[in-house]
């Protein structure tokens, strides 16, 4: 496969990266942290004057009508300055299933115009997810309910459920459990016309902590790496010893293989092609396993002070294990992984199957 991005979408990346380092400064992701929401309504607010929010909604709601393969970038840079913000939640995933709905409809016309101009916060919350993130300020919720026949999609107000906060070492990661009751009222779609775009939605989930993930593993790769120059023992530098030189090139590997996976993954669910949750939940594992590389070997380059709180490591550190369980945990996309190479009767797996199709190349070259 040849894929390359566009000149257009790194000059995109690019201007992201340029506006988050100037916003989103370690000092100020501190401030943010400490405050009672974890949330900044400034930031919000300049981000959306930057367009980032209505970045999937659809022209005819004003929006951008950028994909999956866009947000494969946009949430690096989110995972990199480690923003303090569910953006990629209400203008990517929430974005698409209230796009998913038939047009005129009254939710979709009432709510992706107030996506664009970011005069709205819109929380999922997903069957993968046993808590909601960000539901505190949420202005909506887009809620599933199960029925024997799948989910329904309900829309839900702030004011009609409870919400009780759930304690996280990410002083940014909100979560929240969330009590409603369902309602003919409330229900946007039965779970026939539903269920589909929850898988969808599930996929763009995945795909978005995928990506923030490898942002965060490039982040602690690079503090690491600044670190590794200034620290020194014996009166050298500590990067230009052996062993710490092997712990960098370990956390480079992992990120370099991983990055393809995830793009990868983006074209699949951009094109909708059938094996896109696979794709997907391979992404998924092997960028999980890059920020858990580069957190592990950030704090063995650091020393014990990579988790205080004046270093900036932890506050990447702190992201990434708390991401790694989110829109389903390791073990829920390696079954998922497992069943699709394993279960499938036309798997083509095994020594044999490996030398016939060797054998059947040699014949037709």
């Amino acid at each position: 496969m040849d894929f390359a991005f566009t000149e257009d979408q790194l000059a995109f990346r690019d201007a992201v990266s340029r506006f988050f380092m100037t916003e989103a400064a370690p000092e100020q992701l501190r401030e943010i942290w400490e405050t009672n929401v974890g949330r900044s309504s400034d930031l919000r607010r300049k981000i959306a004057e930057q367009g980032l929010t209505g970045l999937s909604v659809p022209e005819a709601e004003g929006g951008l009508a950028l994909g999956d393969i866009d947000w494969a970038l946009m949430t690096q840079e989110l995972g990199y300055y480690a923003i303090p913000d569910s953006l990629a939640d209400t203008a990517y995933v929430a974005t698409g299933l209230l796009s998913g709905l038939p047009a005129g409809h009254p939710l979709r016309a009432e709510w992706l115009p107030r996506v664009v101009d970011g005069s709205c916060r819109i929380a999922v919350g997903h069957p993968v997810n046993p808590w909601v993130a960000d539901a505190h300020l949420a202005d909506l919720l887009l809620l599933s309910h199960a029925t024997p026949q799948g989910c329904e999609l309900h829309a839900v107000g702030r004011d009609a459920v409870q919400v009780t906060r759930l304690p996280s070492i990410d002083g940014s990661r909100r979560l929240w459990n969330v009590a409603w009751q369902p309602a003919a009222a409330t229900c946007v779609l039965d779970a026939a016309a539903a269920q589909p775009l929850w898988d969808e939605a599930l996929e763009r989930g995945a795909l978005n902590v995928s990506g923030q993930l490898i942002g965060l593993a490039q982040r602690m790769l690079d503090l690491s790496v600044d670190y590794a120059a200034q620290r020194k023992q014996f009166g050298k530098p500590i990067g230009s010893f052996q062993a710490i030189k092997h712990h960098l090139a370990d956390v480079v590997t992992k990120i370099e293989f991983a990055r393809p996976v995830l793009y990868r993954a983006a074209v699949a669910l951009a094109r909708r092609e059938p094996g896109c949750a696979v794709r997907v939940a391979h992404a998924r594992l092997v960028c999980a396993d890059a920020a858990w590389i580069a957190a592990r070997k950030g704090i063995q380059v650091h020393g014990a002070m990579g988790y205080t709180w004046e270093v900036d490591l932890q506050m990447f550190m702190k992201r990434a294990w708390v991401l790694d369980a989110a829109w389903g945990d390791r073990g829920f996309h390696r079954a998922r992984l497992g069943a699709a190479l394993l279960d499938s009767d036309d798997a083509a797996l095994g020594a044999g199957t490996t030398f016939a199709t060797q054998h059947q190349e040699n014949a037709h070259g």
